[in-house]
């Protein structure tokens, strides 16, 4: 049985490290040096810079997310869906010695091209923290996963974070606003308007025109936009999975609440996991693998 072992969540901006000792993590680090921002250093020297102290020649290294992707330290090959859960622990990629990269998730069929890595981490310890059969992981690139008790069998991604991010920071609906205030009452009215008209492309341009006009505070457009965005999503992606009793969202608390809020008002029960906790999870159930 495997002892002493380091879990690795390497993504595009940000580096995450826990030291573990079977179940109890002894340590943690983070960093900046995502692989797109190296900064002319090598993946080993980061590597071995966030582990320093906590590496001996028997610890393995187990990462996950975009450090295997065609812009990171070595291609982890995508495993195609369906797939058993089981499978993404079992066919690693070794980079050096005792260090592997977990393999990403991918659906190619005519209805749908996707792709995810990092998440199928976060679904392995999902799946043992709260058993669903769909799963929702918000964030940048939002996941809809579905899956049965063995096996994952398709997903599909909304880029409502992304939108978001780009429709208020280089597109004419946030030009020239203020800084952005909180508000739930903001929030609620545009996922009320996305649930209901969830045919986004006419209605994108009314958000710039309702604050122009006076109807929308110019601090609360950024509230209202999510809610809009989320809304949208929420009621397109559960026409998409009809019927689906259960859901798992994956994600931090504040982003999770927002989903839960549009989830009950179609009438969809959900039950949220820290992302945190299913990524440590689901790695500590791959490093468990690698022993065994």
């Amino acid at each position: 049985m495997i002892s002493r072992y380091i879990a690795i969540d390497w993504g595009s901006t940000n580096l995450r490290a826990w030291l573990y000792e079977g179940n109890e993590c002894l340590d943690s680090r983070q960093s900046e040096a995502g692989v797109t921002r190296l900064n002319g250093r090598s993946p080993e020297a980061v590597l071995a810079e966030i582990t320093a102290g906590w590496r001996e020649a028997s610890i393995p290294v187990v990462m996950a997310g975009m450090v295997g992707s065609n812009v990171g330290w070595k291609i982890a090959p995508y495993l195609p869906i369906p797939v058993h859960f089981s499978a993404i622990g079992q066919q690693l990629t070794a980079v050096t010695d005792k260090v592997w990269i977990v393999p990403g998730l991918s659906v190619s069929r005519d209805d749908n091209h996707n792709v995810m890595r990092g998440e199928e981490t976060q679904l392995l310890g999902a799946r043992q923290l709260a058993p669903a059969p769909l799963y929702i992981m918000p964030g940048t690139h939002c996941k809809w996963v579905l899956a049965d008790d063995q096996q994952l069998i398709d997903f599909r991604t909304v880029m409502t974070g992304e939108l978001h991010y780009l429709l208020l920071r280089h597109s004419l609906v946030g030009a020239g606003l203020p800084e952005q205030e909180t508000s739930p009452a903001a929030f609620a009215a545009g996922l009320e308007k996305g649930l209901c008209e969830p045919a986004l492309m006419p209605q994108l341009f009314e958000v710039r025109a309702s604050h122009v006009l006076g109807n929308l505070p110019r601090e609360q457009v950024s509230e209202f936009l999510s809610g809009l965005l989320i809304g949208a999503e929420v009621a397109s992606m559960c026409e998409r999975f009809p019927g689906t009793q259960g859901i798992t969202i994956v994600a931090g608390k504040s982003l999770a609440d927002r989903y839960q809020q549009a989830l009950s008002r179609v009438g969809r029960h959900s039950t949220w996991v820290s992302g945190d906790a299913a990524f440590q999870a689901g790695i500590r159930s791959i490093a468990h693998a690698v022993a065994n």
